[in-house]
């Protein structure tokens, strides 16, 4: 049952996806293939992400106001939930739908197994499990697995690792919001010392790790370096399009 929902909602048309592409770019270039799906994936996303955005922004607004109501509140929990769960009814903010981001998880999982053979009955490419094939879909007559004709998107690339890590910290740059800058004669509570130095850290960490990673796979590289660039044009378009 868990197989067959996996196969009908996500590796299937993912690799259907990928197959189409490879036989309309130029050279069956799976590495263009992979880039287009992960564009066309991060559109299908857009209207998520937009939301998800939207929510952590409006969250960030009303941050002092969730901060007196907690204050206001402290000695009765019950009433407190009551209050920040209207103001944010008030705002039409859902907490809950910074979940939403999740979606892309799986997706990229189908993406990995598609190119790898993993779920596909072992056939990997540059084969073609037409078993699977949409009738639609058309087996191609080239398939390249070098991006550019230069980068194999089935081993490791210290290049595209690089480049990963140097799109997350960009990514990470411009999206995070920036804290506010310290006043040394008031201290900081806990919360605020911890958030601190979350910031500091996920803008070294988190490159660095996403270069780790990326170096053992073209493919999980060529992931993050699109999906990251990807993020930084969703932000820069919902802050011009929603001040």
């Amino acid at each position: 049952m868990l197989s067959n929902f996996w196969h009908t909602y996500f590796f299937n048309p993912i690799y259907n996806g990928l197959v189409f592409l490879i036989d309309i770019v130029p050279g069956g270039d799976i590495g263009i293939a992979v880039i287009l799906m992960i564009a066309l994936v991060k559109f299908a996303l857009l209207p998520v992400s937009i939301k998800l955005i939207k929510t952590q922004k409006i969250m960030k607004d009303l941050d002092p106001q969730i901060k007196e109501l907690k204050e206001k509140y402290k000695d009765n929990r019950e009433q407190q939930y009551q209050e920040i769960a209207k103001l944010l009814k008030d705002a039409n903010v859902n907490p809950f739908s910074t979940f939403l981001v999740f979606l892309q998880f799986p997706i990229f999982i189908a993406m990995y197994f598609a190119v790898s053979g993993r779920g596909n009955g072992g056939v990997a490419f540059p084969d073609i499990n037409s078993d699977v094939l949409y009738q639609f879909v058309s087996v191609p007559s080239e398939v390249s697995m070098h991006l550019f004709g230069y980068i194999d998107v089935t081993g490791a690339s210290l290049s595209l690792a690089l480049l990963a890590g140097w799109m997350q910290y960009l990514q990470i740059s411009y999206v995070m919001s920036k804290m506010p800058p310290r006043d040394p004669n008031k201290p900081l509570d806990f919360k605020e010392e911890l958030m601190h130095n979350m910031s500091k850290q996920m803008k070294v960490a988190a490159p660095i790790l996403i270069t780790f990673f990326s170096y053992f796979s073209a493919l999980l590289a060529l992931y993050f370096f699109v999906s990251s660039a990807i993020a930084i044009l969703q932000e820069w378009y919902v802050r011009k399009r929603f001040n």
